[in-house]
């Protein structure tokens, strides 16, 4: 009699590592995304949705009491008012001042706290202090101390035979006036940014330098500052990005009148002045175009500066 003899079907692979990636992958991309949902979240409804709000009001008559009613782009027109183009020019000449002596004094400071010294915490904190208070608070203790009929600075300078001054009374005062408030304010600040810039370069380098026969300057312009240069890119954006955008300080220490207006000054103006909202939206939408130019500008030197 014959046997039949009975094979077992082979048993099914096991799932190889590489075959169990993907799903892993996707599981970790998917936690991600849940991760990141609460923040997209919030941009979007902080960010996205009145910024959507802001483009559409641009193109609609929108009073600040009133019901709206399109009217295209006439809206727009507000960028040839001669109080917006006043603005503007005064904006880019604070921002091209506040850029540079604050650049200079805040990588002074730096080059001075960098070293590790007795007592240099102290310096460091002391230095950045100012940073802690806010930009209203620091406006009205300076328009305290440029305040012509009781002003501290106009005391001393009275002491010194040189007759009072009127901080604030005209342009170029004025700007210079909100130029040192500034830069007391935000020194500190940046100077902690350079001063970590200084301290990731590799102190060989300027050991190297030092043997190749280098002197100070020499080893500034061929070592530091192009080792700096990323630093250097992203405080220069911060700055650019901080006074274009500047109102505080001009609205407290003079009232943001015409000569001192800036172009957060002018929105102002236009919605609850004018009170006209289609107007301010508009001027907006102008000042986000070029704040995004500019800072894509900036993000590409930051990039070259990273290669």
């Amino acid at each position: 009699m014959a046997t039949v003899t009975r094979t077992r079907p082979p048993a099914p692979a096991r799932p190889t590592p590489a075959g169990r990636r993907p799903t892993i992958a996707s599981a970790r991309r998917r936690l991600g995304l849940l991760y990141a949902s609460p923040m997209a979240l919030l941009v979007v409804v902080l960010f996205v949705v009145p910024l959507v709000l802001m483009v559409w009001m641009s193109f609609n008559h929108w009073p600040l009491l009133g019901a709206s009613s399109p009217n295209g782009v006439e809206n727009y027109s507000a960028l040839q008012d001669p109080f917006f183009l006043r603005a503007v020019m005064f904006t880019l000449k604070y921002t091209a001042v506040t850029t540079v002596v604050l650049g200079l004094v805040a990588f002074g400071l730096a080059l001075l706290v960098q070293e590790t010294r007795p007592g240099v915490g102290v310096y460091r904190t002391a230095l950045f202090l100012p940073s802690v208070v806010g930009l209203a608070s620091t406006s009205l203790l300076f328009y305290g101390l440029f305040n012509t009929e009781a002003s501290p600075l106009n005391e001393l300078v009275r002491w010194l035979g040189l007759g009072s001054v009127d901080w604030l009374g005209s342009t170029d005062n004025a700007l210079g006036s909100a130029v040192g408030m500034i830069t007391w304010r935000f020194a500190g600040f940046y100077m902690l940014i350079l001063m970590t810039g200084l301290q990731s370069i590799d102190p060989l380098l300027y050991e190297a330098a030092r043997a190749d026969g280098a002197n100070r300057w020499q080893i500034m312009w061929r070592v530091t500052l192009p080792l700096l240069r990323p630093t250097l890119a992203l405080t220069m954006v911060l700055s650019l990005t901080g006074s274009l955008l500047a109102f505080d300080q001009f609205f407290i220490l003079t009232g943001g009148r015409h000569e001192t207006a800036t172009v957060v000054i002018s929105v102002y103006r236009e919605a609850f002045l004018s009170q006209d909202l289609g107007r301010a939206a508009a001027v907006s939408v102008a000042i986000l175009f070029v704040l995004i130019l500019v800072n894509g500008a900036q993000m590409r030197l930051i990039r070259r500066a990273d290669r």
